[in-house]
């Protein structure tokens, strides 16, 4: 019985090189689409209120949340986007309207905003970040802290043009 010189695995094998070397014949870059979109996190939007003021800082302050925000697909930072922060603190309840505020990133696509010092609220130290201006689609972020008492927190946002 003479031997198959084309077995359906060694098709696949050749296939498979021929997509990934692409119609140059030189390897195509694996992340060739660019930067994927954040996509929010399941109880990000918990006590979201929409249209919190952009403030200087929420409450005492002590606390700082910072981030990068860039776009989807190039990463280009994306200056003047609005991100609204929100968290249960040492001075209020993330449902309660004087733990919410907003702010605006920098040049740079970089935020920071100084907050009183976040608690574990349902056995997580955790704060809430939404970009919602309507320029790209809305993201609800959630990050949970490493412990109660770190003094910091860092939240990055890549957004999909709406």
């Amino acid at each position: 019985m003479p031997a198959a010189l084309f077995t359906r695995r060694s098709l696949l094998a050749l296939g498979s090189t021929a997509v990934a070397m692409g119609a140059s014949g030189f390897p195509v870059p694996a992340n060739a689409a660019g930067l994927a979109p954040t996509p929010s996190m399941r109880g990000g939007a918990n006590n979201y209120r929409p249209g919190a003021p952009i403030v200087d800082r929420i409450g005492g302050g002590g606390f700082w949340m910072t981030g990068t925000v860039r776009r989807a697909g190039d990463g280009a930072p994306l200056a003047g986007q609005r991100i609204q922060i929100w968290a249960h603190t040492t001075e209020g309840h993330e449902r309660e309207q004087r733990s919410h505020g907003a702010t605006l990133t920098d040049a740079n696509g970089e935020f920071r905003l100084e907050m009183p010092q976040i608690v574990p609220a349902f056995g997580q130290p955790h704060g809430h970040l939404a970009y919602d201006s309507g320029d790209f689609e809305t993201v609800f972020l959630r990050p949970v802290m490493r412990s109660a008492k770190d003094t910091t927190l860092s939240a990055h946002f890549v957004l999909q043009p709406a």
